[in-house]
């Protein structure tokens, strides 16, 4: 889901640090507060999120904050494929 942000944000790389800082968690190398603070700065809690129009892309966005903060709760995991589903739905 990740290339539908990208493609409509180039310049944004919050949702792709998330998802980096998550696979640094699993190998030791992150701790969970890092990543819940790559979570909330995937899902738009700082700015220019909130500028983002293209439905796809914010829901893209999103799954890769909900993966990430999977270190913070594992319950986010069911929520990061709902959102990615939204993603792929939206963007066709």
């Amino acid at each position: 889901m990740l290339p539908l942000f990208e493609q409509a944000y180039p310049d944004d790389v919050r949702p792709r640090h998330a998802l980096t800082t998550l696979r640094a968690w699993v190998q030791g190398q992150a701790s969970m507060m890092d990543c819940r603070q790559a979570a909330f700065a995937a899902h738009g809690r700082q700015p220019p999120r909130r500028a983002a129009h293209q439905p796809a892309a914010v829901a893209a966005a999103r799954a890769a904050g909900q993966a990430a903060a999977v270190a913070h709760m594992y319950t986010h995991a069911p929520h990061a494929a709902a959102y990615a589903a939204k993603a792929l739905a939206l963007a066709t």
